[in-house]
Order: C-alpha cells, then structure tokens, then sequence
C-alpha cells in the first residue's frame, strides 16, 4: 500500500513538473526564413499574391496534391483567401488581411484540425542586386495544448522552418521558370500603314546590337516626349542591313509620328515609310527569342508562296517595352517583313 502510494506521489510530482514546465514555455512564437531570388520583385510577388499560384511552391501542398482546395471568389489581394481539406494535411484557411504592392503581404492562417489553431503569416519582397530578397515569416500565440505539444515535441520551427525552407526552393524555380515562358506567332499577311517617323542610324557589329540599342532606342523616345511631339505608335526597329558573315549590322531606332517632324537635333532624323504588305510575326516574351521568330517568319514566306521584297522594310515594333514590364514574359514583339505585293 505504501509503494502504492508513493508511485502516486511521483507520478502527482511528475505532473505538477510536467505542467510548470509547459506553463512556463514562451507565450508567442516567431521565426522567419529568406532566399534570394534571381527574379523582379514583381515576379516573386505575383506569384505570392494569388492564392491559385500556391499549389506550385507550397511545400505542404506537395506533400499531397490531391488535397481538396475551394478558392474565394477573390484569389490575390486584400481579403483573397483559400481552404484546403486532405488526409494529410488536415482542414484550415488562409486569407490576406493587407498588401503593399511588390513590397510584402500579410496573412492569416487557421487550422481546423489534427488541431485549432491561428497564426501570422508575413512575406517581404526587398530588391537585391539582380534579384529579390524574399523573407517568409510565421508568428503567433501560444496556448497551453501548443506549448504542451512543443514541450515535447521541439519548437514550431524545428518543424516548420524545413518546409519554408523548401517553399522558397520551389518558389525560386518557379519565379525563374515564369520568365523563361515565351510564345511565337505567325499571323500571316498585313498591311502595314506606313507613315512618318524619327529615327537615328548606326551600324555595328551584331554581338553589340542589344547595347547600342539599349542607348539609342531611348534617345529617341526621350526627344519626342521632351518635345511634346504626338507619336502615332509604338516604337521600333528598322533593320537596313544584317550581315552574319561579317557580323555586322546597320539600322535605325525609331518612333513613328502623325506627321512629318523636321527635328532640331543633326543626330535625330525624319523619315517615312510607304505602306507595304508584310508578314507579321509576334513574339510573346523574352528578347532573346527574337532569332528563333525572326525564323519563322522568314520561313513562312516561302512555305506559303509569297516572296520577300529586296531592301524592303524589316521593322520590330516593341509593343510593351522591357521598362513598363520587368516580367521578360510578358513582353510583346511584333516583327514586319516586307513581301511582294500578292498580284505580282
């Protein structure tokens, strides 16, 4: 009886410690874990934003993807959210209480089961030389089943920081894999209007075209914007020679006007173009693609019959401008290549 007794008084003893022991466990807890990401902030953050991006980078979601997801009516944004409901994953939501844009969101996320609970989700988009730093954050209460549940089991972020921690892995790549996404598009045959235009010239060797361009193309868009000068379209590209073999290339940058403009600059020309039948060709995406679109269309033309008109016009007009989007895959190209007239 007396052994009894005493097995009971270790035990009351081992409670009463076990008990002040997970009472005095902290009362919130915190943690945060950060990647660079060779991506815009816009990029990073458009894909944080919308809640039907997760699935692609959400470290929990790979764990099952059969997960059933119900989205709100809104996905991205203040009051966006989402629920998820799976064998593994057990029930919970998310939804975004406030966001500055490209510069951080900030969540909410609740748990129905294995167990209730709630927590701070916070996410910071900070430019870093090429790149993004993009900081995750979880913070929240601790009740007394939490604080019990990570007596003994170790701290939250003992076993969530890995999963952040892939979750940035996954987000990279799939930040990076967005802006590799282009599409080409042969349209076929156009008209193309013609008109006037402002334009400077140089030639150069083809591997320095981008760099010579980058501070020509400017230029030009800055006279006419300084001189109040109403353009009648979108900048471009007029290619008067390219020659692989000697790897040199002559053209001018140019933005079209709605009449004909006698510039006060000796380095900034008038010119026009008459209007010309031309195959039209769309590049949705990074320049570096242009070579292969730029194929195609020429390879179109014999495929289907027409024929390229000698010294005629071969322009790419910048639909959306690399400055108005840092997302390469959203950029749009549009290339001419002039052809005979079809009644030749």
């Amino acid at each position: 009886m007396k052994a009894f007794k005493y097995i009971l008084f270790l035990l009351l003893i081992t409670i009463i410690g076990a008990s002040i022991y997970i009472a005095v466990q902290p009362n919130t807890y915190t943690f945060s874990r950060s990647r660079i990401i060779e991506a815009p902030s816009t990029v990073v953050f458009n894909e944080v934003n919308d809640y039907k991006n997760w699935p692609n980078f959400s470290p929990w979601l790979e764990q099952e993807p059969l997960a059933t997801l119900t989205y709100l009516d809104k996905t991205s944004g203040i009051a966006a959210g989402y629920a998820w409901n799976g064998n593994i994953l057990g029930e919970g939501s998310m939804k975004t209480l406030a966001v500055e844009e490209n510069k951080s969101i900030a969540q909410q996320i609740n748990f129905v089961t294995p167990f209730e609970s709630q927590s701070d989700i916070s996410w910071s988009f900070e430019p870093e030389n090429n790149g993004t730093k993009v900081t995750w954050t979880m913070s929240g209460k601790q009740d007394f089943m939490t604080k019990m549940y990570t007596a003994f089991s170790g701290p939250i972020e003992e076993s969530v920081g890995p999963d952040f921690d892939r979750g940035l892995f996954k987000l990279d790549s799939v930040a990076v894999a967005s802006m590799k996404k282009y599409s080409i598009n042969v349209f076929g045959v156009t008209q193309h209007g013609g008109g006037y235009y402002l334009y400077n010239t140089a030639s150069c060797k083809i591997n320095e075209l981008s760099t010579k361009m980058q501070n020509m193309l400017p230029k030009i868009i800055a006279y006419a914007e300084n001189n109040s000068i109403q353009t009648a379209g979108k900048p471009f590209v007029n290619y008067h020679q390219w020659d692989e073999e000697n790897n040199a290339v002559m053209f001018s940058c140019c933005v079209p006007t709605t009449e004909k403009v006698i510039s006060n600059d000796s380095d900034i020309l008038t010119g026009q173009l008459p209007p010309f039948k031309a195959v039209k060709t769309v590049l949705k995406g990074n320049y570096t693609n242009l070579k292969e679109a730029w194929e195609k269309g020429m390879n179109y033309i014999p495929e289907n019959g027409l024929e390229a008109l000698e010294n005629g016009p071969t322009i790419e007009v910048y639909s959306n401008l690399a400055e108005n989007n840092p997302n390469p895959a959203k950029w749009l190209t549009e290339i001419y290549i002039a052809i005979k007239p079809l009644d030749d």
